[in-house]
């Protein structure tokens, strides 16, 4: 399992490939179950330029490994990555990857989704936006 926070720029596909090589999961591994989020150009019906993630360091990697941790305990995971993007970012940079394991597609698509849906809901993130009006403070995520 890696949880990692990043304030350089990432290719989600290339950090998959990377980590499989390196690590991989065990030879069992039936199924592979990816989401990657990107910054979109629009929230709340407004144009963004840009966005500032900003997050609590130490406490925000330890929530990540709890979301991580619990998804293991309710479904059979072989191995999880989660990569996440923080500081400065603009439309279509890759914000974060989620990777999850699994012997069969079913934990792997559920525990995949639990924990990305755990992410954007909880996890200590606050975001400011730059749109032509200005810098704004994001109170809410969207829904999934």
């Amino acid at each position: 399992m890696r949880v990692e926070l990043r304030e350089t720029p990432f290719e989600p596909l290339a950090e998959l490939g990377r980590y499989q090589t390196l690590v991989g999961p065990p030879g069992r591994c039936g199924a592979t179950a990816i989401f990657i989020g990107t910054m979109r150009d629009f929230n709340d019906g407004e144009a963004v330029r840009g966005m500032v993630l900003e997050y609590y360091p130490g406490m925000t990697e330890k929530y990540l490994r709890r979301i991580v941790e619990t998804a293991g305990r309710e479904w059979p995971l072989l191995d999880v990555l989660v990569v996440h993007r923080v500081g400065e970012l603009h439309p279509s940079d890759p914000i974060v990857l989620v990777a999850v394991w699994s012997e069969h597609r079913t934990a792997a698509f559920s525990a995949c989704r639990s924990i990305m849906e755990e992410l954007k809901s909880k996890a200590p993130f606050w975001k400011r936006e730059t749109t032509a009006a200005g810098p704004r403070w994001v109170e809410y995520n969207t829904p999934g």
